[in-house]
């Protein structure tokens, strides 16, 4: 029989506001993470930090915030009003205190909730706000949410505004690094989204004149635009739009004032609905949704008053109505569109010609793939309800409701020896493990025809569900874990192609990874050290001294599954796959993909490197 466990008063606990943040990280902002994705805790932080001082900015006080990032420790300083100085501890440590309650004093702004910046506190080893104003100036200083020092001076030359330090807690974020690529991005869309905002980042200076223009101008290239981006703006909105030439899938950016809502939302649904009646009205054809939509580049941003988002990372717009007098989120975005996009396309017949035969020659593609789409599709049924090649996990990335929705994964493994240690050693909950039975077909060149007729490239459609749209990807991350051998870097090389060929937002979004996997294991009778690298091998082989066993893997099937938890456990190790926006898709895939070019091989020539391994006598 089943002891019961008992269930008095004593089991009732009340946690103060520090500990259930510090407990429920997730609930606050979204997952962990080492800083190897954009969505990782870290720069949560840094975002919930900056969204108040972007805020002071919107209501038109200070023009300029600058960021340092040195190493572990961050710092936001804005020239705005500056915090009430009275006020300067409880900001900043009680929860739903804040000044956007009320209305008056900040209208359609982002920190709605009075959380932020007490999580950026309760989740920071050391964490101080400074403010200005009136010639005085007040401090105080935080350790994991715990007041240690506090100051008041009553003459101040500083500039007014709000400086605020912290250095995550390395308790909670492990083995993290801010990595500058996301950082810079992340600035980058609050200039974008603030014409005449100047954000200065260790020096480097960001500043934009036109908007969601630059923004779009940023992630396609000028060679990849069929037609010169369509730029409109008008109250409490702002769209630009162009098609790619080379792009499969839709691509979005949205935004809610300022804020990037990842995962879309009301605002998003909206404008992709009327996008589609606008351009059948003004063409008077009835054309496919998909087709109209296909291949689109496009940003939006709304600005609502009280937004209503659908988790505390604010990645999902939840409102239905502008605020106010205004009209529905839906009925404001299809009336813009109806007026302005309309006049545009009447005022420029080239750009609306070139639309036209875009959707006439995608309205030809879908009708070339139906039949095979069809027999695919009949496949991919019958796989979903036992596809060999997936194991797949609990939670998945669109479980909004879930906290741990955005620690969703999905392992690409080669060979049924890796993919045995990874399944036998994963988190059910949120690892999937997609198996490849050999080499996936290099795809550079082919018609996404090959996506259906390819059973494996068809399986691992259906498994990460990104047919219809990439909002429907059913997890965040998705891992290449491959050996680090020659076969396993082509295997890399093959499936990144893939991504890139059909799917390069995937890329783009930063959803991607390479799984960093030991090459030794160096142990004694105490310690065991895994090292990722020859300088890591050296290091351990002093520390364990004298005579260590050192154990080299060759392969992801040699690890055991009680060792592989180690590696894809908290302290994981990912190398994200990023783009340059300066390189063509079309232009990369054709050197590293394409027939085997002079260009190549003259290039591999001069990169050839050979390596030895040094056996020295311990």
């Amino acid at each position: 029989m089943v002891e019961q466990s008992t269930y008095t008063e004593d089991n009732i606990r009340s946690l103060d506001w520090k500990e259930h943040i510090r407990m429920r990280p997730g609930m606050y902002i979204g997952k962990l993470g080492d800083g190897s994705s954009p969505d990782d805790g870290i720069y949560i932080l840094l975002k919930e930090v900056l969204d108040n001082s972007i805020d002071e900015y919107v209501m038109g006080a200070g023009k300029t915030i600058d960021v340092s990032i040195q190493g572990t420790k961050v710092t936001v300083r804005d020239y705005g009003r500056g915090i009430p100085l009275g006020k300067v501890v409880d900001v900043v440590s009680k929860m739903n205190t804040g000044g956007k309650y009320d209305s008056k004093a900040f209208k359609k702004s982002v920190g709605l909730n009075g959380v932020g910046t007490k999580a950026v506190n309760a989740l920071s080893s050391f964490f101080k706000v400074e403010s200005t104003r009136d010639n005085k100036s007040a401090s105080a200083e935080f350790e994991q949410g715990n007041l240690i020092n506090q100051d008041l001076i009553d003459d101040s030359s500083r500039r007014k505004g709000t400086k605020v330090s912290f250095i995550p807690d390395d308790m909670i974020f492990k083995n993290y690094k801010y990595r500058n690529e996301y950082v810079i991005k992340m600035l980058k869309n609050y200039v974008y989204l603030n014409t005449g905002l100047t954000i200065l980042f260790n020096g480097e200076k960001y500043f934009s004149e036109n908007g969601l223009k630059d923004l779009l101008g940023e992630n396609i290239s000028e060679s990849d635009m069929l037609y010169p981006i369509i730029h409109l703006k008008g109250n409490d909105i702002e769209l630009a739009i162009t098609h790619s030439k080379t792009q499969y899938s839709e691509e979005y950016h949205s935004f809610v004032n300022g804020q990037n809502t990842t995962q879309g939302g009301t605002h998003l649904a909206a404008y992709r609905e009327s996008l589609v009646k606008t351009i059948r009205e003004f063409y008077g054809k009835n054309y496919d949704a998909s087709d109209i939509r296909k291949s689109i580049v496009s940003a939006i941003s709304i600005k609502v008053m009280e937004p209503v988002f659908e988790s505390q990372t604010k990645t999902k717009l939840g409102s239905t109505d502008m605020g106010g007098n205004l009209p529905t989120v839906r009925t404001h975005i299809n009336d813009f569109l109806k007026t302005q996009l309309d006049n545009y396309l009447h005022k420029n017949p080239e750009t609306a010609e070139k639309i036209q035969r875009k959707i006439i020659q995608a309205e030809h593609e879908r009708k070339e793939l139906s039949g095979i789409r069809k027999l695919a599709k009949d496949r991919a049924k019958k796989a979903s309800l036992h596809n060999k090649k997936l194991r797949d996990c609990r939670v998945h990335f669109g479980d909004i409701k879930n906290e741990r929705n955005l620690e969703s994964t999905l392992f690409i493994t080669e060979g049924d020896s890796a993919s045995g240690s990874i399944t036998k050693s994963r988190d059910v909950n949120t690892q999937a493990v997609f198996s490849l039975k050999g080499k996936p077909l290099n795809s550079y060149g082919l018609s996404k025809k090959i996506v259906y007729e390819n059973e494996e490239f068809n399986l691992l459609q259906a498994a990460l569900n990104i047919e219809e749209s990439i909002e429907d990807l059913r997890y965040n991350n998705i891992v290449i874990a491959t050996d680090a051998d020659v076969d396993g870097m082509h295997i890399r090389l093959l499936l990144i192609t893939f991504f890139l060929q059909f799917f390069p937002e995937i890329i783009k979004e930063g959803h991607l990874y390479i799984l960093q996997t030991p090459l030794f294991r160096v142990r004694n009778k105490k310690e065991t050290i895994y090292c990722y690298s020859e300088l890591e091998r050296k290091d351990a082989i002093e520390k364990l001294n004298p005579k260590p066993e050192i154990t080299r893997f060759k392969g992801l099937g040699e690890i055991s599954p009680d060792e592989f938890k180690n590696f894809i456990g908290d302290s994981i190790r990912l190398d994200p796959i990023m783009l340059d926006k300066d390189l063509s898709i079309e232009g990369l895939l054709e050197f590293y993909m394409g027939k085997n070019t002079p260009d190549r091989q003259e290039f591999i020539i001069n990169n050839l490197k050979v390596e030895l391994d040094i056996v020295k006598e311990l």
